[in-house]
């Protein structure tokens, strides 16, 4: 239980360091490039699911059992965090694209939570 946890707080600091890196690396592109907003949003849920998938690749290695259920609880545990952070600050929930992407990057962490898992048992054997 404790690995389980473990695991699943080192997944939830590996997105959210994902995140902030690539959000400070697409404004500084924004500012300073001829980088459009039509682009944005497709580079962004390609970062979002490299980020959720690595996060739950990385809680399923550090849970080592039960990857889909760590992934999933990874996937699920940031998209709440996010859907809070929204909330309080913009008192606006999700739209319904919105919707559709989190549930992409938890299915994500669950798939990384799952090669995370036997990536360990692999070695083990």
């Amino acid at each position: 239980m404790r690995q389980q946890l473990s695991g699943l707080l080192y997944g939830w600091i590996i997105i959210l360091s994902i995140i902030l890196i690539s959000s400070t690396i697409l404004a500084l592109l924004l500012r300073f490039t001829t980088f459009n907003e039509p682009t944005l949003s497709w580079v962004t849920l390609v970062i979002g699911l490299f980020a959720f998938f690595f996060g739950g690749l990385v809680a399923g290695v550090k849970g080592k059992a039960k990857g889909w259920i760590i992934g999933g609880l990874t996937g699920i545990g940031f998209t709440i965090f996010i859907f809070l952070i929204q909330y309080l600050g913009n008192k606006s929930g999700f739209s319904m694209e919105q919707l559709l992407s989190h549930l992409g990057y938890i299915f994500a962490a669950i798939f990384g939570g799952v090669i995370g898992v036997n990536m360990v048992v692999g070695q083990q054997e």
